[in-house]
């Protein structure tokens, strides 16, 4: 179980290094009542918090199973090397200055070649890192305060922040903590595979992360596909632009395309749920924790004023939650309970006529718990006690409890505000057989995340990613933008519709052929980005004479400032522009986002984005993700388009980038001009690395 880590995880023995930052740690250790062997190790000190210091490595009665090292980078690098020669099982590497300042200091890339090689085959944490909390065998290997307790069973958090770790250990929502591990900048040990490591433990309920970054993409792609063979959950917030670093671009595709859009695609390719807050991160993993994934996103909801009903409905319909009618059976209990003043509705805003009857109230409760939905939220806001007497709200705790031992699906208490669910309050509902939810908007994130979880879990495993040669840094790298002709001519190749075109180098040669040309025709000036915002191309030309002065005015517009003219048929079939592009972000994934397209792309912000390789389902979801899909369908009363055309273009335009992965920075189709006969490529971009 844990494989390499298994010893670092869950150490019988632990070494020290260090002076302040090392002291820490033994009194966490202390604190908690670690009944491991325990070293401390530092030549200047006779003692360590009561503990005998060690004068060196080779002192040590045996090979450490684990090892904070809080000493200097440089001295470090040594110990780590002297700890892997001795056996030893892992260690947490406290100190910075390594490859994530090498903005700052040139030798970080050079000191982390040299702790890796310290490092060989022993396992290591960091470096720039806090260190582990194991709350199940009681091992904190933590220099620093932290709010946790031992449980029995739990959640693994994993995040690259270290600071952001010890803040999530504070919570007070009742959620247990199995790990808290911190990844640092991933010299050796990456987030993936410190994830596989505690899934293995069978008392690991699920794991969530907080990320600046995924690194190896193969290494997660391995994680996720271990998870879902154990039937466990992955919930991750993602922050940053270090997914898909922005380039100097000349697509719109590329902004459409920027961080959070590539790194949400690679979540959902994944199948990891992706959260945006850490409060929903927190309340999601809890309810993952006590009832798994929820079967779909189905609620119920209870509780005692209009407002929040009102506000219930409100914040699970914007979320695409589904609050189903009670049927008759249940509507005839609850006019029981309730009495003819009350109106029967999910959500349901039972007043306040039965409060204190705990009877009735339960009866009340158990018919909607009864009824069938993936959960039924109570909505409970108990009252400060320092300022208040809360005694008057055990009636509604105690029939809460009693209602939930026959629900029909999980069953939450939420509060209206976060501040409303004190930690005795969401101890109390966990002994009554429920989740609690710090807040309505936070608990109903949750749950929405929970109905992903189980939507993922039930859905069909895609196909691998394709990941290609690393993008570089753009000053580092020498470019060539094919012309539009060019571009299409390589689009051509692989199936994709395009105009009959004929490209002239200059205006000259264009004026004597203005008579064996077909029109009408569209005319473009070449060698220009965003050449629609320069007025660089002319629609629906009819004649010789409206090209002969299109032309003319066009070289005097510009100056003679471009590379050749291309002429094309003007495509008349067109119901929808689309955009079609794809960049090759930093870590080697292929990025495909499908928009709205034209002269108006970035102002609708209408897209949708996946990875490749896709394939004509995810293509067609994709699709109907759109504001403008309806358009592609036939609104009213007009034609629709031909989708299948539409389809086949997009797979063609992916698989002419898949050809070129490793040069890739961005091809662009902008627009494809859908029509009710086929999708043609009427402009684009390709841009290669050198």
């Amino acid at each position: 179980m844990g494989g390499k880590l298994s010893r670092l995880l869950r150490p019988q023995s632990i070494a020290v290094f260090g002076g302040g930052w090392a002291a820490n740690v033994v009194k966490q250790l202390q604190k908690a009542g670690y009944s491991g062997q325990l070293w401390p190790v530092n030549p200047n000190r006779d003692r360590l918090c009561g503990l005998p210091c060690y004068q060196h490595v080779d002192d040590l009665p045996a090979a450490p199973d684990a090892s904070f090292v809080g000493v200097n980078r440089e001295l470090t690098i040594d110990l780590v090397g002297r700890l892997a020669a001795k056996g030893a099982g892992g260690a947490v590497c406290f100190a910075s200055g390594f490859l994530e300042s090498e903005a700052e200091d040139s030798r970080g890339a050079e000191l982390q070649q040299q702790l890796l090689k310290a490092a060989g085959d022993m396992p290591i944490l960091g470096p720039n890192c806090y260190g582990l909390i194991n709350y199940l065998d009681t091992v904190p290997l933590w220099p620093d305060e932290h709010g946790g307790r031992t449980v029995e069973r739990g959640v693994a958090i994993i995040a690259q922040s270290s600071n952001i770790a010890l803040n999530l250990t504070m919570q007070q929502r009742g959620l247990p903590i199995a790990y808290l591990l911190t990844a640092g900048n991933q010299a050796q040990t990456d987030v993936a595979t410190i994830a596989a490591a505690v899934l293995d433990d069978e008392r690991v309920t699920a794991v969530g992360f907080y990320l600046e970054g995924f690194g190896d993409v193969a290494s997660f792609q391995a994680l996720a596909a271990h998870a879902r063979g154990l039937g466990k959950s992955l919930v991750a917030l993602k922050s940053g632009k270090s997914m898909a670093a922005r380039i100097a671009n000349v697509s719109h595709t590329a902004s459409l395309a920027g961080s959070e859009a590539a790194s949400s695609a690679l979540l959902q390719r994944l199948g990891i749920v992706e959260v945006h807050s850490l409060d929903v991160l927190l309340d999601t993993l809890n309810i993952l924790h006590h009832y798994g994934p929820l079967e779909n996103s189905s609620i119920n909801s209870v509780s005692c004023s209009g407002g929040e009903a009102a506000l219930m409905a409100d914040t699970g319909d914007a979320l695409e939650l589904q609050y189903k009618p009670f049927s008759e059976a249940v509507r005839t209990e609850l006019s029981d309970c309730l009495g003819p003043l009350v109106a029967i509705a999910n959500p349901l805003d039972y007043h306040t006529y039965i409060w204190g009857d705990v009877a009735t109230m339960a009866r009340c409760f158990s018919a909607v718990t009864g009824t069938p939905a993936a959960m039924t939220v109570f909505v409970l806001d108990v009252p400060r006690s320092d300022l208040c007497d809360p005694a008057a709200w055990e009636c509604a705790i105690e029939a809460i409890s009693q209602a939930s031992q026959q629900a029909n699906g999980a069953v939450a208490v939420a509060s209206s505000i976060a501040d409303c669910m004190p930690e005795s309050l969401a101890q109390k509902i966990i002994e009554a057989g429920c989740v609690p939810l710090s807040g309505i908007d936070i608990g109903l994130r949750a749950i929405a995340a929970a109905a992903r979880a189980g939507e993922l879990a039930a859905s069909e495993l895609r196909a691998g990613l394709l990941v290609a040669r690393p993008r570089r840094e753009q000053q580092k790298v020498e470019t060539t933008l094919l012309s539009e002709f060019a571009a299409k001519q390589a689009l051509t190749r692989f199936g994709v519709s395009t105009p009959g075109a004929q490209f002239f180098d200059n205006h000259e040669a264009l004026l004597l052929s203005v008579d064996t040309l077909q029109y009408p025709c569209v005319l473009k000036a070449q060698g220009l980005a965003h050449k629609s915002e320069q007025g660089a191309v002319l629609l629906n030309l009819q004649s010789a004479d409206e090209l002969r002065t299109a032309a003319l005015d066009l070289h005097e517009r510009l100056q003679g400032e471009y590379q050749g003219l291309l002429v094309e048929t003007m495509v008349d079939d067109s119901l929808v522009e689309l955009l079609v592009g794809i960049t090759r972000d930093a870590s080697g994934l292929l990025v495909l986002t499908i928009a709205a397209g034209g002269i108006s792309t970035e102002l609708m912000s209408d897209s949708s984005t996946q990875l490749l390789p896709t394939s004509a389902p995810a293509i067609l979801t994709a699709l109907r993700q759109l504001r403008c899909y309806p358009l592609l369908e036939g609104y009213r009363a007009k034609p629709a388009a031909n989708l299948e055309s539409v389809v086949n273009a997009v797979l063609a335009i992916a698989a002419c980038a898949e050809a070129q992965a490793d040069k890739l920075l961005e091809l662009e189709v902008n627009p494809l001009v859908c029509g009710q006969e086929a999708a043609v490529a009427v402009d684009a971009i390709l841009r290669l690395e050198n």
